[in-house]
């Protein structure tokens, strides 16, 4: 059976963008692998085995064009109301909170999204029933 390892996107800055998903999700550098015209950041946290593998294209200038096919990592987290004041408070800019009710009857889903250094959307849910 496959088993899913890592989601890649590519970035600009590397410093910045380590510096976003760790002050954001705990994620710190497991592995760096330097090439002569790319390096690979491999990103995790004790969570789990899943990691978010960064790569930044040596000389690249320009912002990457996220197209119209991409849309979004997600995390699950303990406690949504107290990540999203976190994320207000170390100035991450989150969007609002969301309670997601698609019939108008009980929600299926507690959530917000934040944009990366370079654009990409993350979606923060509260764990419960298949978000866990």
């Amino acid at each position: 059976m496959a088993r899913a390892i890592h989601s890649m996107i590519r970035v600009l800055d590397e410093d910045r963008s380590v510096r976003f998903y760790e002050k954001a999700f705990g994620l710190t550098v497991a592995d760096r692998l330097d090439f002569e015209s790319f390096t690979l950041v491999y990103l995790s946290n004790a969570e789990n085995d899943f990691e978010v593998e960064l790569t930044i294209n040596k000389g690249r200038t320009e912002p990457y064009n996220l197209g119209d096919g991409y849309g979004h990592l997600a995390v699950s987290v303990d406690d949504i109301e107290a990540e999203h004041a976190r994320f207000e408070a170390e100035g991450l800019a989150p969007r609002k909170l969301v309670s997601f009710a698609p019939d108008g009857g009980t929600p299926i889903a507690r959530f917000f999204f934040v944009a990366d250094p370079d654009g990409y959307q993350i979606e923060v849910l509260q764990r419960a029933g298949r978000f866990h």
